[in-house]
């Protein structure tokens, strides 16, 4: 089987390129060349492998990807609910767990939680796989989330969300000295192809997704401060890209730059010290205003750690 090339094939890495080309994960790209079923010009090459002019890409087999969906089962996993009706729920959502499974990760989640508890009583509207998910959080942000338990009530929220009529806040310790008390980053955020677990800012900011974060500073130290961020918008990694984008990353935060900051490398997090502390919105079957802050006790522990120690009180 021969693989076209295209224009905006050369120079990229044959693993990328095989992602593309054949729709494929590219991690089952890598699993193709490490067996031995992919040739350039007759020969077998690393992924790191630059595709050049005139090479003939070959695999031995005709390749079929096809992608399993995982079983969504309901778990007896202990949930923070911070307020329940018969239309919605908000959750304290503990850092290391997912949202909603992937094709990855099919247990343990806060969806597998969900179901645990409510069992079909969840929104259906986002896919078997995000029922009652209005909106996500990383894996290793921890912090408050609505969750829809009925069609109607998730458009109502989604809708508050576009409209950007609902407030949703974070705290994080972001790293290096900052000269100013706080500022807005309005930078376009887009999909990573070469890298399917990182996002990246365009250059052409027509390649991207509108996206916009306010943020300013609680509390300043040498080398780090406390912060409080507000979203506009919610893309994917959004406060960690933007934050990383004005070189102040989220402290751990090792996808996106914090290891380069190497003053606070002994002090162990699980990932990005970041979270989602302040929800406003209305009811949406009342329009009823609900406005829902953590307090300090329910804040997350690698957070509640960092602080004391650039306050010096650990």
């Amino acid at each position: 089987m021969i693989i076209e090339l295209t224009e905006n094939s050369i120079g990229k890495r044959l693993d990328s390129f095989l992602q593309e080309a054949l729709s494929i994960p590219r991690a089952y790209a890598q699993t193709l060349i490490s067996q031995k079923k992919i040739f350039v010009n007759g020969e077998n090459k690393k992924s790191s492998y630059k595709i050049a002019h005139r090479d003939s890409i070959q695999s031995i087999e005709n390749i079929e990807y096809v992608v399993q969906k995982p079983t969504l089962k309901a778990q007896r996993i202990p949930l923070d609910i911070i307020f329940e009706d018969e239309h919605m729920l908000v959750i304290n959502k503990p850092k290391g767990m997912l949202t909603h499974p992937t094709s990855y990760d099919s247990s343990d989640t806060l969806v597998n939680a969900l179901m645990g508890y409510l069992g079909e009583n969840l929104s259906t509207l986002g896919g078997d796989m995000r029922r009652g998910i209005v909106h996500r959080l990383d894996k290793n942000t921890a912090g408050l989330l609505m969750v829809a338990k009925t069609d109607e009530a998730h458009i109502n929220l989604q809708e508050q969300i576009k409209s950007k009529s609902a407030i949703r806040k974070y705290l994080a310790i972001a790293l290096g000295n900052f000269k100013e008390d706080g500022g807005i980053i309005t930078k376009p955020i887009a999909k990573n192809l070469g890298n399917t677990v990182k996002m990246y800012i365009p250059k052409n900011p027509a390649e991207g997704q509108e996206a916009k974060t306010t943020f300013h500073i609680l509390e300043k130290f040498d080398g780090a401060a406390f912060i409080e961020l507000e979203l506009a918008t919610g893309r994917t990694h959004q406060i960690r890209l933007h934050m990383s984008s004005i070189n102040h990353p989220i402290f751990g935060d090792t996808l996106y730059g914090a290891k380069s900051f190497q003053k606070f490398s002994k002090i162990k997090t699980t990932e990005q010290v970041l979270m989602s502390y302040y929800l406003k919105f209305k009811h949406p079957i009342t329009g009823i205003d609900m406005e829902f802050k953590l307090n300090e006790d329910k804040w997350d522990k690698d957070l509640v750690k960092v602080l004391k120690i650039l306050r010096g009180n650990l």
